[in-house]
């Protein structure tokens, strides 16, 4: 097919009759979700739209960056069954293992329009400040400087993050880094009006702490992953990591990156304040 460039990727036998086709203008989105869809396709097969490939071309004015997929034609306004739904998110925890063991991605993946900082860390804790660093400058940079604001977020990385995350590797305790989506909340999430089952899209995955999947639940904007019945159901297959008494601060110390990574976004958000 004319047009693809040096560098692009695709899937070995795959075959569709409906195509997805998505254009962006940088690379790390659509190189990220290939090989986010990619990974996690091969944990749980359907869980995701199959990938075909992703390239680039030249428009004559501006690089182009394309990704390829199976078409799904979704239903967005039911919810998904909470037991079928969570056993497959436990599943894609439990068996999407590090290739190294540790925390990080091979490539550079995308939340939203922010780009992660993936690079390889034993430490969760390190892993999760790089992260976060990462969407405080996106949003000073989308909304300006505000001291209250960045001493806020330096109380978090020298003191929050150390007492929170690094327990999880003391004491004997330890922590599996495991494929998450990284972007999973209900405008990413569909019923397939032909099978009847759900499907994920547009991951910006990493192996994480498994918990850091669900900060975005916490947000005001879910709709209905805000309901325990679907911590309850995933939390049947995975229970919450030592200690288990602060599960509800990690989870609120998580919500931050996606209520910052909003902020990041749409300038001037509410979500800045939160």
């Amino acid at each position: 097919m004319d047009g693809y460039g040096e560098d692009f990727g695709h899937s070995e036998g795959w075959k569709s009759e409906k195509i997805f086709l998505k254009g962006q203008g940088a690379r790390p989105l659509v190189e990220g979700e290939f090989y986010s869809v990619s990974a996690i396709d091969a944990v749980v097969p359907g869980l995701v739209p199959k990938a075909a490939g992703w390239g680039q071309y030249d428009n004559g004015e501006t690089q182009v960056y394309f990704f390829l997929g199976d078409f799904h034609n979704m239903d967005f306004s039911a919810t998904p069954d909470p037991g079928h739904l969570m056993s497959r998110i436990a599943d894609l925890h439990r068996k999407g293992l590090s290739p190294n063991g540790l925390f990080g991605f091979p490539i550079s993946t995308v939340c939203g329009k922010m780009e992660r900082t993936v690079i390889w860390e034993k430490s969760w804790a390190k892993s999760f400040t790089h992260q976060l660093k990462d969407v405080i400058k996106y949003d000073n940079e989308t909304n300006g400087q505000w001291l209250e604001y960045d001493a806020a977020c330096q109380q978090l990385i020298d003191g929050v993050i150390p007492r929170l995350l690094g327990v999880l590797q003391s004491d004997g305790r330890e922590i599996t880094p495991a494929l998450i989506h990284g972007d999973l909340w209900e405008r990413n999430v569909g019923i397939d009006m032909e099978t009847g089952e759900t499907v994920l899209f547009d991951p910006g995955s990493t192996y994480a702490h498994s918990e850091m999947e669900f900060g975005t639940w916490r947000c005001t904007w879910a709709s209905y992953f805000n309901s325990p019945l679907y911590m309850r159901s995933y939390q049947g297959h995975i229970e919450p990591s030592q200690p288990v008494d602060e599960w509800d601060d990690r989870n609120r110390l998580y919500s931050i990156h996606p209520y910052l990574n909003d902020s990041a976004g749409h300038p001037g958000s509410f979500s800045r304040q939160m």
